[in-house]
């Protein structure tokens, strides 16, 4: 019996560094995950670009016209409008982000779908347990999975403008938050291949809690990054897809026998 590239450690975890080696050294994973790179760029910046000429267009009278400061009330109302102004550049900013970022995952589902069976088919090996064949149905599954998550980033977004006004603990929750989500968004790929509804998706986020903040917290800090965000998280979301398949693998191990974990 053939068995996998990589024994799992003591404690069932494999690190990122081993990730990323195994990503480098499969040409495959490789050239799919530099196409997936290019696309999800491709669509974050598209998408953020519209967004924000969407929300320019609303709000443009009100940021580019200056209260008279001839008189104190005027210097008051001049103090308030350029607060204003500047909460609204940065709020729409980083809701355009994750709104564009949230469009380029739904419609790139079906590719780190691929890249996901894939990295866990090698991984595997004869271990592997084949699922569906390729057909038309299945991506549009995995589209539709991808819109589900996508909705619910877009809730979890409105939530954590909110929080964000809570001094301190509030910025801790958002980056759980935040993290937690992160981990949904990539067990979303192993998981959409054996078929799972968004409902246990999210059971298994609260039922690994401790595994999901692992997954979940680089990608949730990076994404805070000001104007390089949405380069390193395309550059980051083959690595953490393929990070994230191997480690949800061998964590629900119904392919991997007990003798091997």
């Amino acid at each position: 019996m053939a068995t996998p590239h990589h024994k799992p450690s003591p404690t069932g975890w494999i690190p990122l560094s081993y990730s990323l080696r195994f990503m480098f050294r499969n040409p495959r994973l490789l050239f799919w995950s530099a196409i997936l790179f290019c696309v999800t760029i491709s669509l974050t910046w598209l998408g953020y670009l519209l967004t924000v000429s969407y929300v320019d267009m609303y709000t443009n009278d009100f940021i580019s016209i200056a209260p008279d400061t001839g008189t104190i009330w005027g210097w008051v109302k001049y103090v308030f409008w350029l607060v204003g102004k500047w909460l609204i550049l940065i709020i729409s900013r980083v809701v355009a982000f994750y709104v564009s970022f949230l469009f380029a995952y739904s419609l790139s589902s079906p590719g780190y779908v691929f890249l996901s069976t894939a990295a866990e088919k090698l991984h595997l090996g004869e271990l592997f347990n084949p699922d569906d064949a390729f057909s038309i149905q299945g991506i549009f599954i995995d589209l539709v999975e991808g819109i589900k998550i996508g909705l619910y980033g877009i809730l979890v977004t409105i939530a954590a403008v909110f929080i964000n006004f809570i001094p301190v603990f509030g910025q801790i929750a958002i980056i759980l938050l935040y993290s937690y989500y992160s981990a949904l968004m990539f067990i979303d790929y192993p998981a959409s291949r054996r078929r799972w509804t968004l409902g246990q998706k999210i059971n298994w986020v609260s039922n690994h809690s401790r595994a999901a903040l692992r997954l979940g917290i680089l990608p949730a800090l990076v994404s805070m990054i000001p104007f390089l965000n949405i380069f390193l998280m395309a550059f980051l979301f083959p690595v953490m897809t393929i990070h994230t398949t191997l480690n949800f693998s061998t964590l629900v191990n119904d392919n991997l026998p007990k003798k091997i974990l």
